[in-house]
């Protein structure tokens, strides 16, 4: 099988389980925020956004420069992992623990469930953090399914005790049902830790090693990318922190549920560019010609999967967030209440622009230009921080919303300009991206007109089931009418990449 497919194919597997963990997502999601209302499901975002900025201690880069190492050098593949393992494990302790102590000194959080919360959490984000790191074997095997597979039993085994509390345990208690809502986390990161730990336990690699001179080796290597990353995630992350602090957790909670259905279908991007990173690293020093295929393949890839889910996502942001969550999350043009579903269709724009982005970023992690990154984020997380503390104050969640798309803006622009310098005089061909953007548009007016249709026919959540589908087949059959997948595209998938 060519590594073209065999990506594709791992890319696949990946898409089809986050599908299943999105649906899955989208039940825990309308569970809670019905539960705990606004104000409630603000103060749970608000735990699991605090602890990823701790997190990414724990992480600093580590889970792809140990994929890239690991590819470039297989025979030394029990040494780098065992090593990488250990001190993952180590920072993620700390990690934990600093978090847990910072959030019971911020005033804010002060006779709030949240500091309890972190805690609680903290056991959730710390087996999140060791099941990535384990993950690193597979997908350099691109053996992802082990990976999908451990998400979906987390993700069922979470709704089954959300359920159980909620509906028999503490119906009338929110407050206490609150904290069985993160334990329902804890449960299920144990066991989506145990199924990668089964997937590789004939490989010998899990095991502790302590070279630290190798250690240091690593850390020097991801310094760059890891602040890279570090950046990253404060500037993706730090609006809502923000507006916890600067406005309250109804605020929070209206953006996060739009917030949360955006990462869902942002993480798509980052599994395919997982699944092509090795290939990546290799085409760099091997062949620069079927490198800028690759990338050209790339963008076309992201670009077709981005572009249908933006224009759907605004067309039907309103019956979508009614669909997720509950009315008193939904906006209301008569008293100029603005709800998730703006947050939705602000977040959208960001989240295309994010799949770029992170295209960019990856091809500069694949050639070893970790510093251009930190710059890039650098930059981010000052514009994104200064126009927060701007904006928040005075548009709230959409100010926030705002930002993040115009900080995206930045990010592609600045990751383009070191791509070609990395690349030299390399340009992107936009054939099968205008045939895309046609087909989406097409795909964006049917829904329009077939919606109040739909919807007086079949009432709500009946018409969003049947327009989903039909708004695909009308892409779907654009791009192929058009001949959007061109001819190399479908000689990348037969041959070597």
């Amino acid at each position: 099988m060519s590594n073209a497919r065999k990506v594709l194919g791992n890319t696949a597997v990946q898409i089809l389980g986050r599908l299943i963990t999105a649906a899955l997502s989208i039940v825990i999601l309308k569970i809670i925020s019905t539960y705990l209302g606004k104000a409630g499901y603000g103060e749970y975002t608000t735990v699991y956004e605090f602890l990823s900025f701790f997190a990414i201690i724990a992480d600093f880069g580590i889970f792809q420069i140990a994929v890239k190492e690991i590819s470039k050098h297989p025979e030394r593949r029990k040494e780098i992992f065992g090593n990488i393992f250990a001190l993952r494990s180590i920072l993620a302790i700390t990690a934990m623990i600093l978090s847990i102590g910072f959030a019971f000194l911020i005033p804010q959080y002060a006779g709030t469930p949240i500091p309890v919360g972190v805690a609680v959490a903290a056991a959730t984000t710390f087996f999140t953090i060791i099941f990535g790191t384990i993950s690193s074997l597979l997908q350099v095997d691109l053996r992802m399914q082990w990976n999908v597979l451990g998400l979906v039993i987390a993700k069922i085994t979470a709704v089954i005790w959300m359920v159980a509390a909620i509906f028999y345990v503490l119906p009338d208690n929110p407050e206490a049902g609150f904290y069985q809502l993160l334990w329902a986390g804890v449960v299920g990161g144990v066991l989506q830790v145990a199924t990668v730990l089964f997937a590789v336990r004939k490989t010998n690699s899990l095991c502790f090693r302590f070279d630290f001179a190798l250690w240091k080796k690593i850390l020097i290597e991801t310094l760059p990318y890891g602040a890279a990353v570090l950046l990253a995630t404060i500037y993706v992350r730090e609006d809502i922190i923000l507006l916890s602090l600067l406005k309250n957790s109804e605020e929070v909670g209206l953006y996060g549920v739009a917030a949360r259905i955006m990462e869902n279908l942002a993480v798509i991007s980052i599994f395919f560019l997982n699944s092509i990173l090795p290939i990546l690293s290799r085409l760099f020093h091997d062949n620069q010609e079927k490198l800028k295929r690759l990338i050209q393949l790339s963008f076309d890839f992201l670009m077709m999967i981005g572009l249908p889910i933006a224009v759907g996502g605004i067309t039907l942001a309103y019956p979508i967030i009614a669909f997720v969550s509950s009315p008193a999350f939904l906006s209301n043009s008569a008293i100029g209440f603005y709800g998730s579903d703006t947050a939705l269709q602000l977040l959208l724009v960001a989240m295309l622009l994010a799949y770029l982005g992170n295209l960019f970023g990856f091809t500069l992690l694949a050639g070893g230009k970790q510093v251009k990154l930190m710059y890039i984020n650098a930059i981010a997380v000052v514009f994104n921080l200064v126009g927060n503390l701007m904006i928040i104050p005075l548009l709230g969640f959409r100010g926030a919303a705002i930002t993040s798309i115009i900080s995206q803006i930045f990010v592609c622009i600045l990751g383009f300009i070191f791509l070609r310098q990395l690349l030299g005089d390399f340009r992107f061909r936009l054939g099968s991206v205008s045939k895309a953007i046609l087909a989406a548009i097409a795909m964006g007016v049917s829904i329009h007109f077939l919606q109040p249709i739909l919807f007086q026919v079949f009432g709500g959540n009946k018409s969003l089931l049947l327009i989903i589908p039909i708004s695909g087949i009308v892409y779907g059959g654009i791009l192929l009418l058009t001949k959007a997948i061109t001819p190399e595209m479908w000689e990348l998938l037969r041959k070597k990449a």
